[in-house]
């Protein structure tokens, strides 16, 4: 069982599941309701494997620092709990498999950018972006995004201006939810050479990008977004939603700033967990208005 638990922890379920919390919203309002079911689970399940393979290689490639992490030490390749080996082939095979579900049971585009998505998180963004430059969150915020076009695409076949409301709505999410982390785990990030924008930057910049990028996501998510998605469907309930979360999630990103500016006690991870709820929330009242 602990080598299953293993298996389990590669995939970092967490993340699979904030994805499918985008992906599934996104998949209802683009078909006006709920969707051809075989392309329902088709989506659910081949984006459940492509982020579950796409976080296992990254673990596979990433095995050098995470031993160096507190806060990722504990993962089975840094443990020995599973080879290097058996990593790679699990996190291939669950590519594959997942990419054939979706060429089987949806369509190019949709099985295109699963594939693009996979090969970006792990060869673009783990290999390259993340040990090179402080961007690294800004172009890793391509494949964390990914699931909501793709979503859109497999029930439509195309991508509307709506499908890429949502999908800017995710992406400068990113920022402020990565940031606070990355300020919790500085330490982190510095021992294993990694230079995450707070490591590398002065506190006035991370703040500078910390406000502006929950500026964008909360432009994207009221002003942008609520307009394209009327002919969707989306209603007040979606706008009262927008707007409520988003003032909540500014007002967090305003008080985080404050206090490193004033030397008060720093809590980012209380951002950090606010954006997931601020996250969860908007795509909820995505669903509820497509439903209704």
């Amino acid at each position: 069982m602990a080598v299953v638990r293993g298996y389990v922890a590669l995939t970092k379920p967490a993340i699979v599941e904030l994805l499918l919390v985008t992906t599934v919203p996104t998949m209802l309002l683009a078909a006006g309701g709920w969707p051809d079911l075989v392309t329902f689970f088709a989506v659910l399940v081949g984006g459940a494997l492509a982020g579950g393979a796409a976080s296992a290689l990254n673990c596979y490639i990433d095995r050098d620092i995470d031993v160096l992490m507190k806060r990722t030490k504990r993962r089975p390749l840094p443990t020995h709990q599973i080879t290097p080996r058996a990593v790679l082939i699990f996190g291939l095979t669950l590519a594959v498999v997942s990419v054939v579900l979706m060429a089987v049971l949806t369509n190019w585009l949709a099985t295109a950018l699963t594939a693009f998505s996979i090969f970006y998180y792990d060869v673009v963004y783990t290999l390259w972006l993340k040990r090179r430059t402080p961007a690294n969150t800004f172009w890793g915020g391509v494949c964390g995004a990914a699931p909501v076009v793709i979503g859109w695409a497999a029930v439509t076949g195309s991508i509307a201006p709506m499908g890429w409301a949502l999908f800017a709505v995710v992406f400068f999410w990113q920022m402020p939810h990565f940031y606070a982390l990355a300020i919790k785990y500085k330490d982190d990030y510095a021992r294993a050479g990694i230079p995450m924008l707070p490591v590398v930057r002065s506190v006035a910049r991370v703040n500078f990008e910390i406000l502006l990028y929950t500026v964008l996501t909360v432009v994207s998510s009221a002003v942008v977004a609520w307009p394209l998605g009327a002919e969707f469907g989306l209603g007040w309930i979606y706008a009262v939603s927008a707007v409520v979360t988003g003032a909540l999630f500014l007002g967090e990103s305003i008080r985080l700033v404050y206090q490193t500016r004033n030397g008060g006690m720093v809590k980012p991870m209380r951002l950090f967990q606010l954006s997931i709820t601020y996250l969860t929330l908007l795509f909820l009242a995505v669903a509820v208005d497509a439903l209704i």
